[in-house]
């Protein structure tokens, strides 16, 4: 059995053609997914980066194995404590030792676990290969690598191989002779000047007028994105270079692929090709950034071509990353984690029965601190912290008619707010009771200063609200965090 698992860092499935984008950026990929199955409602349980891989690898939501944050005590999984054995349990029941205990070889071409200093993620793998670039290299630097291991391996049949490429992730980083494959092409986007000059107005970290988060400033070498926009030609050169890093990729991916059919196994290979998260573009005054717990940031694509199995189907349920770990547990028979909080859906694969959850909590903790509840057609968000984007503590999207979140349906639909709430508020009990310790991580979080990529930006955002014409927003802000204007 050989297993290949295509992992894209921050790659939204709206923008794949397979998911039904206009722009064509994912050729190659559509190609798996029409001999494959596509899941449309799979979530990231826990976002962003850190998070979200915690979750994949653990088998558990981010409250259960207490990686939620980007830096502080809560980017660290739970210590096991007394219970530890000789080998850690953390360790040994994960995702990719469920590969490994199945008889296969298993390596990675991946730079997460440095950039994050996150080394767990390498617990199960026989082989790790770090190309050194902490999650900054393009995919230049990785193909060759995951090409020499295709090779260099061509005799095994039992191996798992995964290989992550960051390209579509922040700063866009397709290298210069791949082009501008989209300056012709128009955009395919919801967005018009009337909804740019509102985010103009907002205080966003990461919005229009400041990209790189909290300033203006990008690197010159980092031409295919801008430090801001106004317009719609600043918004299409944006876009344009996400859609690339997304069409780089699969430009990568393609060669994979086709080394693959070379040696005359790509048939008998399952790919798999999946994301950490998605992006906000433009959602909530959100661009090129995966700061909350929504739809845009935490939806993400799943794809599964599996040998033997038919092709073009897809699944409409609800499904976690972190179902991940027993689904492959069923499909190559090994036994299941006690641990594990995810949910098999080998059955869907194999015989499309509905194993969807009726709802799901997504969590996010690193930009801002909020849970929010995918139910029906609806997300309910409640946030904790809002990361300076002075959000409502309560949020309703029905994002079947409105994906782009831009009708907040609180006070319409009350009745609705206070059913998801009660959702939340179970699935919270029921996971601390069921918890390692007795503290939320979300209130580790808050207790420490806040979601990570907001601590010691306040008073300087404030006085850049100021200096870049929204002074209203600066006011609002400063008013509720307490700030005074000496500060």
């Amino acid at each position: 059995m050989r297993i290949l698992m295509i992992d894209i860092d921050t790659l939204r499935p709206d923008h794949m053609g397979c998911y039904g984008y206009g722009r064509s950026t994912t050729p190659c990929m559509d190609e798996v997914c029409r001999e494959g199955l596509r899941f449309d409602r799979y979530y990231c349980s826990d976002a962003p980066c850190l998070p979200s891989r915690a979750a994949l690898v653990t088998g558990m939501f981010g409250i259960h194995n207490g990686a939620v944050g980007h830096g502080g005590t809560a980017a660290d999984r739970y210590l096991t404590g007394e219970k530890r054995d000789f080998r850690d349990v953390a360790d040994t029941d994960n995702l990719h030792n469920v590969f490994r205990r199945a008889g296969l070889y298993t390596a990675s071409v991946s730079t997460f676990a440095e950039r994050h200093s996150s080394y767990w993620f390498q617990a199960g793998f026989n082989e790790c290969i770090n190309v050194g670039g902490c999650g900054g290299e393009s995919g230049e630097k990785v193909l060759p690598a995951a090409l020499d291991w295709i090779k260099r391996n061509q005799s095994r049949d039992d191996w798992f191989l995964h290989v992550h490429f960051w390209d579509p992730h922040t700063p866009y980083r397709a290298p210069k002779s791949f082009g501008e494959p989209f300056r012709d092409v128009p955009l395919d986007t919801w967005l018009n000047q009337d909804i740019l000059n509102s985010h103009s107005r907002l205080s966003s970290p990461h919005g229009m007028n400041e990209i790189g988060m909290y300033t203006d400033q990008i690197s010159p070498e980092i031409w295919r994105m801008p430090g801001s926009f106004t317009d719609m030609e600043g918004l299409k050169r944006l876009m344009d270079g996400y859609d690339t890093g997304i069409r780089y990729a699969d430009h990568l991916v393609g060669q994979i692929l086709t080394l693959l059919k070379q040696q005359g196994v790509y048939d008998d290979t399952a790919v798999i090709i999946t994301s950490d998260h998605g992006e906000n573009m433009g959602e909530l005054g959100i661009y090129s950034e995966h700061g909350t717990a929504d739809e845009p940031t935490c939806r993400i694509p799943m794809i599964v071509k599996w040998p033997g199995l038919p092709g073009g189907r897809t699944d409409a349920g609800f499904h976690y990353n972190l179902d991940l770990a027993p689904t492959m547990a069923d499909m190559l028979g090994v036994a299941p984690s006690p641990r594990w909080d995810g949910l098999s859906w080998a059955d869907t694969l194999t015989d499309g029965a509905d194993t969807g959850r009726e709802f799901l909590v997504l969590s996010q903790m690193a930009h801002v601190c909020q849970r929010s509840v995918r139910w029906k057609q609806y997300l309910y968000v409640r946030t904790y912290h809002d990361g300076f984007r002075l959000f409502d503590r309560e949020m309703l999207f029905d994002v079947e008619s409105d994906p782009h979140e831009t009708k907040d349906l609180k006070h319409e639909r009350p009745e609705v707010c206070h059913l998801c709430a009660h959702m939340l508020l179970d699935w919270f009990d029921d996971m601390m009771l069921s918890s390692p310790s007795a503290v939320d991580p979300m209130q580790t979080v808050l207790r420490e200063g806040g979601p990570y990529h907001t601590r010691g930006w306040l008073v300087p955002y404030i006085r850049r609200l100021k200096a870049t014409g929204r002074a209203e927003a600066a006011l609002r802000l400063a008013e509720k965090y307490g700030v005074r204007e000496e500060d």
